[in-house]
């Protein structure tokens, strides 16, 4: 159960980095003169500040991910936060949903949710307890 969990961090902190990274070069490049912002959902100035903010907290909170990756009974805390943000961005996903004021989305939130959601649930049921030896 160890290495799934392992291999379960592993996967979504090295995904984070990268998304994370992504949307730190996407707020320099809408920076540049003349530069049109991508993207499905249009954001000015404010929005791509924004975006690079969660770029940022992507990267550190991924790289707590791939720390437990590599010793997964250290820090087991790390799974509940873990779990707490994803039912975090699964509510709100939904409530964008629920509004409707993002139809050009389609069902893409309620994927995401679901998808969230079943990550959650991966890493509490994977997440290791820590032995009285390693305290």
């Amino acid at each position: 159960m160890q290495s799934a969990y392992r291999l379960l961090c592993a996967l979504i902190g090295g995904s984070g980095v990268l998304i994370g990274v992504a949307f730190l070069a996407a707020f320099f490049r809408s920076q540049a003169p003349g530069a049109v912002a991508a993207g499905p959902l249009p954001v000015g100035p404010n929005g791509a500040y924004f975006v690079a903010f969660t770029g940022s907290c992507l990267v550190a909170w991924s790289g707590c991910l791939l720390g437990a990756a590599r010793h997964p009974t250290a820090a087991p805390w790390i799974a509940t936060a873990t779990s707490f943000g994803l039912v975090l961005n699964a509510v709100y996903r939904m409530a964008a949903w629920f509004v409707g004021d993002y139809h050009a989305l389609g069902e893409l939130p309620r994927i995401e949710a679901g998808i969230f959601l079943a990550l959650a649930l991966a890493f509490l049921w994977l997440r290791p307890t820590r032995t009285a030896v390693e305290a």
